[in-house]
């Protein structure tokens, strides 16, 4: 069965040109907030900003180079563009916040002076800039990887927004300059499980594992199940990119199958088993028919 692996477009690419727009010019108000207020909050939340325009701007990368069509040298195309983009943006999260959290403590044991006033103003130029860039993206979010960590970068802007604006209400009203040190550590604190969690999710594509919510046994008994079968071996099911997992397998049937004419009846029945049978529909699978005899010239490792 052929398969055209290029997407005839990739989705959310103008989405995540406009949220990036949105925020560098955040950004910039920030860096501008944070020197006139000296809030380590804001600036925090300015270098998260910039590390966030620096992972819009993969996402959009990785969005332009999966609509390239695959070559003789590229098979796939650059499907994979998504899931290294996801990678770089988890990695550079997940840096921002072991250094939020080191810088946050440091400061709890030395806190600056700072005027509340400024600090919710810039709070709030910041918030109303993450929500734009949220409601963008959130229909898109689901499409593919890529695209779940660019909305992930954006609602995690908005969360630090919200932090710098709580601390910018408690300073102004109590006078407590610890609370700006606090919102830095609780940036941090929200930005890091969530780039574990990509970045978890990214290097299990890259390995190559068994996509989610798939059970591998549960694929070789239901292709057991199919009559002429005798055994299954060599079966690899991994994910080239959201939304496409490929299979592969050594298939043993019954030596009649060969001689009166039913093995390209076998290879479509196996085929449409793998692609409609399961809840992760397999459309891209490869499948070797064998004969019983043919285990004899394989490599000992072939399982």
């Amino acid at each position: 069965m052929a398969h055209d692996h290029a997407h005839a477009a990739s989705p959310g690419r103008r989405r995540i040109a406009v949220a990036l727009t949105i925020t560098v010019i955040i950004l910039a108000a920030e860096v501008v907030g944070s020197i006139i207020t000296g809030s380590l909050a804001l600036l925090v939340d300015a270098a998260h900003m910039l590390t966030d325009a620096g992972g819009l701007a993969i996402a959009l990368l990785a969005a332009t180079l999966v609509n390239r069509p695959p070559t003789a040298k590229r098979t796939w195309g650059f499907e994979r563009a998504e899931v290294l983009g996801a990678t770089a943006q988890a990695a550079i999260l997940l840096a921002v916040g072991v250094f939020v959290v080191i810088e946050a403590v440091q400061r709890l044991f030395d806190p600056p002076q700072i005027d509340g006033g400024q600090l919710i103003v810039f709070g709030v130029i910041g918030l109303v800039g993450n929500v734009a860039s949220i409601l963008i993206l959130a229909t898109s979010r689901a499409k593919n990887m890529n695209l779940r960590a660019a909305f992930l970068e954006v609602v995690n802007d908005a969360l630090g927004s919200v932090a710098v604006i709580v601390a910018a209400i408690v300073i102004a009203t109590t006078g407590f300059q610890l609370a700006d040190a606090i919102a830095a550590i609780l940036i941090g604190a929200l930005i890091l499980p969530r780039a574990v969690m990509l970045l978890r999710d990214a290097t299990s594509v890259l390995l190559e594992s068994t996509p989610k919510g798939l059970d591998l046994e549960a694929v070789r008994d239901h292709l057991l199940e199919v009559k002429h079968v005798q055994s299954v071996h060599d079966l690899h099911v991994s994910q080239i990119a959201t939304g496409m997992p490929v299979l592969t397998a050594h298939v043993v049937v019954d030596d009649e199958c060969f001689h009166d004419g039913h093995a390209p009846r076998m290879l479509d029945i196996l085929q449409k088993c793998v692609a409609e049978h399961f809840a992760v529909q397999i459309e891209h699978s490869t499948f070797q028919l064998e004969t019983a005899s043919h285990g004899d010239h394989e490599h000992p490792t072939h399982n």
